[in-house]
């Protein structure tokens, strides 16, 4: 708008100024060389326009056909990138739905030409790993991994496919290079737990937790459950091994786990293994002293034999305080079980499954009432036994 208003004022300006220039032509004399040019000045003026306007028009013609020509020369290009792009588009619907022959073909074709190849070669090598085709997902992560920002998801990728195959050396492998710590994503960090469970690396476990439970990736319920599982399964190996390194282990928990009764129980368990029962037998009667639980009574269960008459007698005198708690009738009914005391046994078993019946306490009722010849009670003790 504002160009052809330039132009119209340039016209209104000529009609103005025409009619004074009319009788005014002017004149141009140019010499180069032999050569001598002699015209008016309006003319010469009417001719460098001209040339001015043919030099433009050549050049936009110019300009024109050399567009044309590289157009046409990327067209192929342009054909194969927009053919990528159905091809993904193809192979997402395929994967949305399930179809994996069908997403492999397309997300494999459109990775050549594709956007972003790596997301392609993901999309083909996960196709492939739910049709337990190994070598062409393996074949589609390593393509993939040639893209130096994706190399991460890569091999992350990998973990997880080599983990659902099996492979749990592998995985671990490629999981320690990735090396999880607080800094790495959730992903990765979900993997090295589960990883680290199905090989029941307990230690690299104890090491993960903290950064896990840091970053909010388990529940506090589903952390305590595995923390706790964890220090017991550190425990039980550590005793297994030697006496130094059940001292290690105890002493990587926490103060507060050292004084939790699942803790101390295992930790008693394993002093008894290497001739420390005396002190195994204090720390669980110490315990005993502030609360009665399940674990510490499993664990002098355990301890306990018909010699240590001591320990049976303190045991035995507990029962005006605990009389009512399953889990101390429990353990005396397991300790004439020892002595083969089995019609003592019996009434301890007795009122453990009137008050918290369960299967392993209907089967030690009825292994009483076979000793003591109570045979048809004993079978029916053995069908509450599966019936529970």
């Amino acid at each position: 708008m504002i160009k052809a208003l330039v132009y119209l004022v340039i016209i209104l300006i000529g009609l103005v100024i025409s009619p004074y220039l009319s009788g005014i032509n002017g004149y141009l004399y140019m010499a180069i060389g032999d050569y001598e040019l002699e015209t008016s000045l309006l003319f010469a003026l009417f001719m460098a326009i001209l040339f001015y306007a043919t030099l433009v028009l050549i050049e936009w013609a110019v300009v024109w056909t050399l567009n044309i020509i590289l157009s046409s020369r990327f067209l192929p290009e342009k054909w194969r990138k927009k053919a990528a792009r159905k091809h993904t588009l193809k192979g997402a619907l395929a994967l949305a739905e399930e179809d994996w022959s069908a997403a492999e073909q397309a997300m494999a074709k459109g990775a050549s030409k594709g956007e972003i190849p790596a997301l392609n070669l993901l999309a083909a090598a996960r196709a492939a790993h739910h049709q337990h085709n190994i070598e062409a997902r393996d074949h589609y992560l390593l393509e993939a991994e040639k893209d130096l920002q994706a190399s991460k998801a890569v091999q992350t990728t990998r973990v997880r496919y080599l983990m659902q195959q099996g492979e749990l050396e592998q995985a671990r492998t490629v999981l320690d290079k990735l090396n999880p710590t607080s800094k790495s994503k959730a992903p990765l960090l979900r993997l090295a737990l589960e990883l680290y469970q199905a090989q029941q690396d307990w230690q690299a476990l104890k090491l993960l937790l903290p950064i896990i439970n840091k970053r909010g990736i388990l529940s506090a319920e589903e952390f305590q459950t595995l923390n706790s599982k964890t220090n017991k399964a550190l425990l039980q190996a550590a005793a297994e091994q030697n006496e130094q390194e059940l001292e290690k282990a105890w002493h990587w928990l926490s103060r507060t786990e050292r004084k939790q009764p699942r803790f101390i129980a295992q930790y008693a368990v394993g002093l008894a293994r290497y001739e420390r029962k005396e002190e195994a037998l204090k720390l669980l009667f110490k315990q005993l002293k502030h609360s009665a639980d399940q674990d510490i009574f499993a664990a002098l269960t355990a301890i306990v034999t018909p010699a240590d008459l001591d320990a049976r007698k303190q045991l035995f005198d507990l029962q005006s305080k605990y009389a009512e708690n399953p889990d101390y009738q429990a353990c005396i009914a397991t300790l004439y079980d020892q002595s083969k005391e089995f019609t003592e046994s019996l009434k301890w078993w007795r009122k453990v499954c009137f008050q918290a019946p369960t299967k392993s306490r209907w089967l030690a009722l009825a292994t009483a009432q076979e000793h003591i010849g109570e045979l048809h009670a004993a079978l029916q003790s053995y069908r509450n036994a599966f019936s529970d």
